[in-house]
């Protein structure tokens, strides 16, 4: 079976996959010739973080293949799908000319068809009173339809990105408890010259408060310089708090955790650590992370 390719006009250089068995005969393609496999989950809006997500995948694969797809189940209903960036076409330029081969963008009802009824549950660092004490039915969702993607295309190794650390180590966690042969690695934080993050959600900040954004990554990298020079926990973390705050962000969490496991930490001594952010500035949430 073919892969259904969008017309010459449209100037797409990669093929697009629409459905699972278009999607699993380019696959097989590539295994028939011994070639590895790297998938990278996105919702697209790509920008430059993407591309080096891409690169990742170049560099641990033969073959380096992007989804595609804003999936509805990991928004609740006061949340941005309707409204979240997408940029299909942009997307697919940018994603050629980052050297990738395929991209597969299912519509919502080849991922979830009618009568579609199973969710996954899950806990360990997705229970860690962080994005889930605001966005309980996130990584429910998030670790459904990853699973699907895992099972969809069985890579080789799948790549996400660091500044979701959270949902990085939820997706850690579900590929080994169910058995999933992909090597999941995390790519680090791409960010601007000022430190900002790069987020697809970026586009929603105001020209004011792009100025104030960097605020958020500039309070971690000194709480984190405090918390090595042998700062107390707590008052490093509060110091934090009260900096971004003071820039005009209201402030969700900023917790020092445990990089593996996510559990609370009352001093660097107890593992290696990790500082993990969210707050809003206007409309925009803004989500950051470093170590410690």
């Amino acid at each position: 079976m073919e892969a259904p390719i969008l017309p010459d006009s449209q100037q797409r250089r990669v093929p697009i996959l629409r459905d699972v068995a278009a999607l699993r005969a380019a696959l097989a393609g590539w295994r028939a010739r011994g070639e590895t496999i790297a998938l990278t989950p996105t919702m697209g809006a790509l920008h430059a973080g993407h591309v080096s997500l891409v690169a990742l995948a170049k560099a641990k694969a033969d073959r380096a293949i992007m989804s595609i797809f804003v999936n509805p189940a990991q928004f609740a209903a006061n949340e941005d799908f309707g409204w979240y960036p997408r940029t299909f076409d942009a997307d697919v330029e940018l994603f050629s000319a980052a050297g990738g081969d395929a991209i597969f963008a299912p519509p919502v009802e080849e991922m979830y068809p009618q009568g579609f009824a199973t969710a996954l549950q899950v806990g360990g660092p997705a229970a860690a009173s962080l994005e889930d004490r605001f966005r309980p039915t996130h990584f429910s969702g998030v670790a459904t339809v990853v699973a699907k993607l895992l099972n969809q295309c069985q890579p080789d190794v799948a790549i996400f990105g660091e500044k979701d650390f959270q949902q990085l180590r939820v997706i850690a966690r579900i590929a080994s408890d169910l058995d999933f042969e992909a090597k999941i690695i995390g790519a680090p934080t791409v960010r601007e010259k000022d430190g900002l993050a790069l987020s697809s959600r970026n586009v929603y900040l105001t020209s004011e408060e792009r100025k104030a954004a960097p605020a958020l990554y500039a309070a971690l990298v000194c709480c984190a310089s405090a918390l090595r020079g042998g700062a107390a926990m707590e008052q490093a973390v509060a110091a934090a708090r009260a900096s971004v705050e003071a820039a005009g962000f209201t402030v969700d969490y900023i917790e020092a955790r445990h990089a593996e496991t996510l559990a609370p930490v009352a001093s660097t001594a107890e593992g290696p650590v990790r500082l993990l952010a969210a707050a809003k500035l206007g409309r925009t949430r803004l989500i950051d992370n470093i170590a410690v």
